[in-house]
């Protein structure tokens, strides 16, 4: 062997492969699931809230009494069944038949994930920008980048993405003569922050990008998990032209299902199924058989309140954990649903930095700089609350406080002891990101 690398296959690999680099929420996975490490890192749904005597009883009856239909293969589309019942959920958010949902615009993915690459290998040709908020889902980030395009964040605060940045936004990148294919949002119950974009801002977001000629891809995984009165109507429930509605199943059923969906413009539909066809030939029949008949038949409206009650517990333990326990200075979010806070460390402590040692103190969670395409948010963390109890999740803030106040001690004795620089994002409670305009 004559490779000067690890990979002797460097130089064979296409051009889109360059960029690619690992996920830091996937590089975690391995020790935040040890037994002993409190982990505020991940995404995961607390399953076990499930009726799954009965979940496990409906799946064999799919394998056994329909296996002749449910293990064979089916429609690049998805089943006609199940996308009846995702129209069924989706009216209960206000996008329903008044708007132009139909189930012939839906197209079923293999989880929110594939929905996002089928949209990407659409309309994103290399050199592209997309506009997100910053921070944005970590996942979408992997996603455009392998379609070579450049993410350029819009800032938040306290009330979502602001309108008047996204304006000036699309305004430089005019006149610098890059061309912005869509605006990638997570309006409601927002990963990372779990911010949620304001009834007013909405109809101005749409506006703007309706004006500029912008698609819409709007991401909505947790906006039926809402904590504290009705959510604001989706943005496709105001707009069904150059808007398209993203969801899933894994945060309000089961992930490893792998279901999600795509409401699209009836024009871009017969494509999406091509892409998703050349993709994966055809969603999982077992998967979306087991989706359609827990919505037929299991009192799935009711679930989705047992997981609201549980995960406003949590996310109360983990507020109240905050507020008792973390050093001066910190600052966070809070979130009327969803399942994440995220949180500002005191001036000059380096999340990223930090994280070995708090792996040491048997406490994980996410480094902000996971939610940027550029790398900044040293100065941030997501902390994740849905799934640890709430004694654990006191029990892990605990840990990371201990390791913060460490962290702050040894700056004052030694001095700046992480690469905080430009990289430092401000913001808290009130200012999830800078203002970048």
């Amino acid at each position: 062997m004559t490779g000067t690398t690890l990979d002797d296959y460097t130089d064979r690999y296409a051009r889109r492969v360059r960029g690619m680099t690992a996920s830091e929420i996937r590089a975690l996975f391995a020790v935040a699931s040890r037994p002993e490490v409190v982990s505020l890192a991940g995404g995961a749904p607390y399953i076990a809230a499930l009726p799954l005597d009965a979940v496990g009883e409906m799946l064999g009856r799919l394998g056994g009494e329909q296996g002749v239909t449910t293990l064979q293969y089916g429609i690049g589309q998805g089943t006609l069944e199940l996308r009846e019942r995702i129209c069924e959920v989706m009216a209960l958010s206000g996008i329903d038949a008044a708007c132009g949902a139909s189930p012939e615009d839906v197209v079923v993915t293999v989880g929110g994930q594939q929905a996002l690459d089928l949209v990407a290998r659409l309309f994103l040709d290399p050199g592209d920008v997309v506009l997100a908020e910053g921070p944005t889902y970590v996942g979408a980030l992997g996603v455009f980048q392998a379609a070579q395009a450049q993410v350029v964040h819009v800032p938040m605060d306290e009330a979502g993405l602001i309108p008047e940045a996204l304006e000036a936004a699309i305004a430089d990148l005019a006149r610098a003569g890059r061309r912005v294919k869509f605006l990638y949002t997570i309006p409601t119950y927002q990963n990372p922050t779990g911010v949620t974009l304001s009834e007013e801002r909405r109809e101005r977001v749409l506006d703007i990008c309706e004006r500029a000629g912008l698609l819409v891809v709007e991401d909505d995984p947790y906006g039926q998990l809402g904590f504290e009165g009705v959510a604001p109507a989706p943005l496709r429930a105001r707009r069904r032209h150059g808007v398209f509605y993203l969801s899933t199943f894994s945060k309000t059923f089961a992930p490893g299902l792998r279901v999600g969906w795509i409401l699209a413009p009836h024009a871009v539909r017969d494509k999406l199924v091509i892409a998703s066809e050349a993709q994966i030939l055809c969603p999982s029949g077992y998967a979306q058989a087991a989706v359609s008949t827990y919505l037929g038949t299991m009192p799935w409206r009711e679930q989705l309140k047992v997981y609201r009650e549980i995960y406003r517990e949590r996310r109360d333990a983990m507020l109240g954990a905050l507020a008792d326990l973390m050093p001066a200075g910190t600052t966070w979010t809070t979130p009327g649903g969803g399942l994440f806070v995220w949180a500002t460390l005191p001036d000059g402590l380096d999340a990223k930095a930090m994280m070995p040692r708090a792996i040491t103190a048997r406490v994980a969670y996410v480094p902000g700089t996971g939610f940027y395409a550029d790398g900044t948010g040293a100065g941030n963390m997501r902390l994740n609350f849905s799934f640890p109890p709430p004694e654990r999740i006191r029990e892990g803030v605990r840990r990371l406080a201990g390791v913060m106040e460490q962290e702050i001690a040894m700056r004052r004795v030694f001095g700046a002891v992480g690469g905080t620089g430009p990289h430092r994002r401000q913001g808290g409670a009130d200012a999830p990101g800078p203002d970048l305009a």
